[in-house]
């Protein structure tokens, strides 16, 4: 379906994507994870024609699309991150005309309306004016505008960023039921929980980077059988200068300092955890949680860059 190869994005003297390939297969929930500022966007851009890159090459369903905007825009469908409608139309009435500026007209138009309409279960709202949909209901809507052209593929690009938590899990069963449906998906993300929860397979990247990439029963084999131990702290205390403390504790492979909280990496966190409690006392620290993590893409993430997936 698609395929993404050696792909570069370079502004000035700064390399936004660094020679990244990947593919997404037909049918596939495919998930783009990696920190504000990884490349996610650029890399999306590209992919859908409006940014052009600076090497590489972009393909869907066998056609190069690199740069080619209006080209790129027949086979892919783009869900951004804010909303892109009319708040005074109806729901119809936005699906109408973005329809039309893809070029479907007719009975076509109005056949993918209601389909659309019926996919993001807003069929009962299709004459109301969007101004007064909920929060949800919006979101929904800006999926259904993504998919009037009948897309060969639909990209979201980070869809709950901002949004309010009674939303969420909305917002994620809409898209997995449309990959239910036969709907290949591409979703970018920086939330880990997120991509677990949806995606066949992961790409992970940093810096520009694809630094990993397979199912998550694949990349989590990367860490072993390593755990986390996260300790968290009172908030007035400051714990990044004692990290190297932390890793000279038995059995502990790496420590990751973050806000108030210090990840240690190690093959057993119940051994790690009584010399650490005693650290934390000899230190002066103060105890707020103590957590178990048995291993996931964000202790892949750790184990692969020394810091973790929200820094």
């Amino acid at each position: 379906m698609l395929r993404v190869e050696d792909l570069w994005k370079i502004y000035g003297s700064a390399e936004a994507v660094k020679g990244i390939s990947f593919a997404v297969e037909t049918g596939e929930f495919f998930g783009l994870l990696g920190p504000n500022g990884a490349g996610k966007t650029s890399t999306i851009g590209m992919i859908t024609g409006w940014v052009t890159p600076s090497r590489g090459r972009v393909e869907i369903g066998g056609v190069d699309l690199s740069g080619r905007a209006r080209e790129a825009k027949k086979w892919v469908g783009l869900v951004p991150q804010n909303f892109a409608f009319y708040p005074r139309l109806t729901a119809e009435e936005n699906l109408s005309f973005f329809g039309s500026l893809y070029g479907v007209q007719g009975g076509t138009l109005k056949e993918r309306t209601a389909r659309v309409l019926e996919m993001v279960s807003l069929t009962g709202r299709a004459g109301q004016r969007v101004e007064t949909f909920s929060g949800g209901m919006k979101r929904r809507l800006n999926i259904a505008i993504g998919l009037i052209h009948d897309p060969a593929i639909l990209i979201l690009d980070e869809p709950t960023v901002g949004i309010d938590p009674t939303l969420y899990t909305a917002i994620l069963d809409t898209v997995k039921e449309l990959n239910r449906q036969g709907m290949t998906i591409l979703y970018t993300t920086h939330y880990m929980e997120e991509a677990q929860e949806l995606a066949h397979r992961v790409g992970i990247i940093d810096h520009g980077e694809l630094i990993a990439l397979g199912t998550q029963a694949e990349l989590v084999r990367q860490v072993g059988e390593q755990q986390t131990l996260r300790l968290q702290f009172e908030e007035d205390q400051s714990v990044a200068a004692l990290a190297e403390k932390f890793a000279c504790l038995p059995g502990v492979a790496r420590v990751k300092a973050e806000d108030h909280s210090l990840a240690l990496l190690g093959e057993s966190a119940e051994r790690m955890l009584p010399p650490a409690v005693q650290l934390c006392g000899e230190v002066g620290l103060r105890l707020r949680t103590v957590q178990i993590q048995e291993p996931n893409l964000e202790a892949l993430f750790l184990h692969l860059t020394g810091r973790a997936l929200r820094d």
